[in-house]
């Protein structure tokens, strides 16, 4: 018979399972192994036993035993089968383990109780008010003549103000990037899609333009925001820039004969002649075809761009086709959505005047600063626990790892965790003793990704005008605002 399995461990996965990985026994005695046999009890001696599970797919060494007693231990062990028998169980590491979650621990009230129900009400509202405008809209349209509509359409495609922008003359400008590949779409003239949103703007548009990133999860509600939006507008300044975005991202719509924008970047373009460029990205499946558009190679449109400004001070329009493919890249990779498992975030934002920014990597700009801990997402009950004892990353570097408990090899990760992403920070271990793990929830993400954080001493976790930043990161960071951040988050993971 073969010998024991090797490195047989335990992992709790939920509040209702258990998970057990294991590795081939070192010697299988001149016979291959054909199954291996879980089994799991209450007791120490297992007797009796509660379940068993014969696994005859040996592609993947790992069993999820599931449907059990939150809360309850349970025992586990491993054994090989070859056509001679057999071999003897090898008991898991750790030797037993209790199915929870973080959420079981007693007397926590849930942060979020109640929100959901409220949200759902407000969207019961907005969805209420998005179908009378339809029906209204649909009302008006029977009764309109054709020919009325047909001359009005005939209008409205000729006219002047309905034309994409070749020239950009200190204004707010929209400008629209669809790709497939290494190919962009440009108008019949070989320019990016550009329309004009205002001739005149004020010296800060952030406000308006976080605003505005929001409707890349409503494109298809453009129609009904200006409706809704032009009955409420008055002398406001605010609405009535808002109002000019919402007819900017609809003259771009008819123009291109899609209501998908795509996703705004980060970032307006500024140039020193007054111009703002808000841009939008989108990938599309295959070279489409659009009303006034064709598609074209970004090196040849980069090639042939004949630049009507200096080299010293670049238009808005200019710094676009300059920095075209470090757009894409950022697009591409802020698509990125992280494998299952639970991480190590690091917290820190600066301020400004107008904005809030997060520190994250460039190279996955949807998360923010992190390393792996382990493949597991599920922080369990004792696990929880004994993160509320913590006081900072000090308490994690004086664990004692030698002790026997399920919580062991946690302990264990999570230490090499902090060290890493001290690393990736660049901060010295010892300068970091007032780094604190945030111990009011587990951040789960969706898709089995959830996130503990790292937080600064609580005067540093935001660095205000003017403060110098007492931690200075490597390169390959970015600081993106807190709103676009969260526009990540809710399109990767949900």
């Amino acid at each position: 018979a073969p010998e024991a399995p090797t490195n047989v461990c335990l992992m709790v996965t939920s509040s209702t399972s258990l998970t057990v990985t294991f590795q081939e026994p070192l010697s299988v005695n001149s016979a291959v192994v054909t199954k291996y046999k879980v089994e799991w009890s209450c007791s120490e001696d297992f007797s009796p036993l509660v379940g068993e599970i014969i696994m005859d797919n040996l592609q993947s060494l790992r069993c999820t035993i599931t449907g059990l007693r939150t809360g309850q231990r349970y025992y586990i062990h491993v054994s090989a089968y070859n056509m001679r028998g057999w071999g003897p169980p090898r008991k898991s590491t750790p030797a037993y383990a209790s199915p929870s979650n973080w959420k079981d621990c007693s007397g926590r009230e849930p942060r979020h109780r109640g929100h959901t129900e409220a949200l759902e009400r407000l969207l019961q509202q907005v969805r209420a008010a998005h179908q009378h405008y339809n029906c209204r809209e649909s009302s008006k349209l029977q009764n309109a003549g054709r020919k009325q509509s047909v001359s009005r359409s005939l209008k409205h495609l000729f006219h002047s103000s309905n034309k994409f922008v070749k020239t950009l003359k200190r204004g707010l400008y929209l400008s629209v990037i669809f790709f497939y590949k290494d190919n962009l779409l440009v108008t019949n003239e070989d320019q990016i899609p550009i329309v004009e949103i205002d001739d005149s703007h004020s010296s800060s548009i952030m406000q308006d333009f976080l605003w505005f990133t929001k409707l890349s999860c409503m494109w298809d509600d453009i129609r009904w925001l200006r409706q809704s939006m032009s009955i409420s507008v008055s002398s406001s300044t605010t609405l009535q820039a808002r109002q000019k975005m919402l007819s900017a991202a609809a003259q771009l719509q008819n123009l291109l004969g899609t209501h998908n924008l795509g996703r705004v970047f980060y970032e307006p373009i500024k140039d020193r002649h007054g111009n703002i460029l808000i841009v939008t990205i989108r990938e599309v499946e295959s070279l489409y075809s659009f009303f006034n558009g064709k598609w074209m190679q970004v090196s040849k449109l980069q090639s042939q761009r004949k630049s009507l400004s200096t080299p010293e001070e670049p238009t808005a329009l200019d710094i676009l086709l300059i920095t075209i493919q470090d757009i894409l890249s950022y697009h591409k990779r802020s698509q990125q959505r992280l494998t299952p498992g639970l991480y190590l975030g690091y917290l820190k934002l600066c301020s400004s005047v107008d904005q809030i920014k997060v520190l994250v990597l460039q190279k996955l700009p949807n998360v923010l600063c992190h390393v792996k801990i382990r493949d597991n997402s599920n922080v369990s009950k004792d696990e929880w626990e004994w993160i509320q004892t913590l006081s900072g990353s000090e308490s994690v570097e004086s664990m004692d790892h030698t002790s026997d408990c399920p919580t062991q090899l946690f302990l264990y990760e999570l230490q090499m965790a902090v060290k890493a992403l001290l690393k990736q920070i660049n901060l010295p271990l010892h300068q970091a003793k007032h780094f604190r793990l945030y111990t009011q929830e587990v951040l789960e993400l969706g898709h089995n990704v959830s996130f503990l954080l790292l937080l600064p001493a609580s005067d540093d976790v935001c660095t205000a005008p003017g403060q110098n930043n007492p931690y200075t990161p490597h390169s390959g960071f970015l600081n993106l605002p807190l709103q676009m951040f969260e526009l990540g988050i809710v399109a990767c993971f949900t």
